[in-house]
């Protein structure tokens, strides 16, 4: 048995080392990141140019740059209870387990087993019958097994190798993913917190509205007493008073959807945080300096949608070699040691060992034509993911123009509404004025009060749509997370 054992053990040895030579390289292309070539961004200089007493923050924690408590809790609440966050965390634990068992394929498998089987053999089937006729031939039969068997298949062509790496690439696509959908909660928790506060001022004006038209109505009225006014006038007053209070429900409607959207990003059920957002309504916050020295390059490396589809890219590449390594053959070793008897008591004795070694040969050789198909399917595969990452780093860029161009125009636009109300409110007073002391027809004053409210309302809006734009432009730059030195330096 030692004997055995020592020409076994020599054998395995040999073909381990062989089997290393062998293996020393894997078949197909090797990867190469793309390259891609941008020119610089051409709307910064719009941003650039902006005035703001607040400044840059952090591009990994941007939502603290707008200064407002509130926008940071409801931030952080939705980072720490969403459930698409919650569902892709679960995405990479499956695409880690995944790239760890193909990294198991390169390694022997070893399983022990044990068994005990008795039998009452039948003497009409050809086995029995056969045995039957030996003299002390008994039915009852029994059967001990104890043993450990192994097997490994050699990677010659480096087909498992290519596997295992594929399979490590869309894990780190999933981490990356998964970093987007980080970004896109934040965002999205922010822009509804924004609507939020947008339609709370919105709502604030239409209340000031009605009543200021309440008490336009009230005056009316009163001239009406006093003969100075006439029964046209009230039922225009009224009118007014009715349009302004008609814009209130359509409000609430928008503000209640927005407060459903914000608790369900936070995983709550809606209307569980509606209560402590009413009971504190405040100002829409004022933008941030956003830093405009970033190049696409300097996006693209940030980005996880890029990193995802560039590391989705690596594993295409990867397949190509699995594909590739079915031209060669396949060689796989397989051994047991065990125990074999027919008598438990001599179970572990030197008769009852029983050594079993084996070597195999697979190879598609008549099958070759199914390969060229499987490598061309690989290589369409990687031409595909080739162009979607190419056109998710020209729609990265896209995202950012159109970001910076709509920061930059809503925030001329609210400045212009500024001025537009300041001047709208003088005329307001005036005409009120003017209408009590008789010099105006009420048309005047309705007129005056009409646009006033347009454009408050319009003000309040555009505000909110500004701090929103700035919320899109962190998102298009890739801010939310904190990249790492080596994703940096990788791309």
């Amino acid at each position: 048995m030692n004997r055995f054992l020592t020409r076994t053990s020599k054998a395995v040895v040999s073909s381990m080392i062989v089997a290393a030579a062998l293996a020393g390289c894997a078949v197909g292309p090797d990867y190469v990141a793309p390259k891609t070539e941008l020119a610089p961004f051409h709307n910064t200089e719009a941003v650039a140019n902006r005035q703001t007493t607040l400044a840059a923050p952090r591009l990994d924690s941007w939502w603290t740059g707008f200064n407002d408590p509130m926008l940071e809790k409801v931030v952080q609440r939705a980072l720490d209870q969403n459930l698409s966050l919650q569902a892709a965390i679960a995405r990479v634990a499956q695409a880690r387990a995944a790239a760890q068992a193909a990294g198991a394929q390169l390694l022997p498998t070893v399983d022990a087993g044990a068994s005990a089987t008795a039998m009452h053999q039948s003497t009409n089937s050809p086995l029995g019958a056969l045995a039957s006729a030996f003299p002390n031939y008994s039915r009852d039969q029994k059967e001990y097994v104890v043993g450990a068997t192994a097997s490994w298949e050699i990677d010659l062509a480096g087909g498992l190798r290519r596997a295992k790496a594929a399979a490590r690439d869309e894990e780190q696509a999933a981490e990356a993913a998964q970093l987007g959908t980080r970004i896109t909660v934040a965002a999205d928790a922010a822009d509804a917190y924004l609507q939020v506060r947008g339609l709370q001022a919105r709502l604030a004006v239409a209340q000031d509205q009605v009543d200021t038209d309440a008490r336009l109505l009230e005056l009316v009225k009163a001239r009406k007493r006093l003969g100075a006014a006439d029964e046209r006038e009230v039922a225009q007053s009224e009118a007014l008073l009715r349009q302004a209070r008609s814009t209130v429900p359509s409000l609430k409607v928008a503000l209640e959807a927005q407060l459903n959207r914000l608790d369900v990003l936070m995983g709550a059920q809606p209307g569980t945080y509606a209560a402590e957002l009413a009971e504190n309504p405040a100002i829409i916050p004022g933008v941030p300096a956003i830093g405009t020295g970033d190049q696409p390059v300097d996006v693209l490396r940030r980005r996880p949608d890029i990193i995802a589809a560039e590391r989705h890219l690596a594993a295409t590449n990867e397949q190509i070699g699995v594909a590739i390594a079915d031209y060669y053959p396949k060689i796989s070793l397989s051994g047991a040691l065990g125990f074999d008897s027919i008598r438990g008591g001599q179970l572990f004795s030197a008769k009852s060992f029983q050594p079993v070694g084996t070597g195999a040969l697979q190879w598609r050789l008549f099958d070759f034509g199914k390969v060229d198909a499987e490598v061309k399917q690989a290589r369409g595969t990687h031409a595909e993911a080739l162009a979607q990452y190419r056109e998710a780093a020209l729609k990265a860029t896209e995202d950012v123009e159109n970001a910076l161009m709509a920061l930059s125009q809503t925030e001329v636009r609210s400045q212009e509404l500024e001025q537009e109300v300041a001047a709208l409110t003088r005329a307001r007073d005036l005409s009120e004025r003017a209408y009590r002391a008789g010099s105006i027809t009420l048309t005047d004053v309705l007129d005056a009060d009409r646009l006033l409210l347009v454009a408050r309302d319009d003000l309040d809006a555009t505000k909110a749509d500004s701090a929103r734009a700035a919320v899109r432009t962190f998102r298009a730059l890739g801010g939310g997370w904190d990249v790492p030195q080596q994703v940096a330096q990788s791309n």
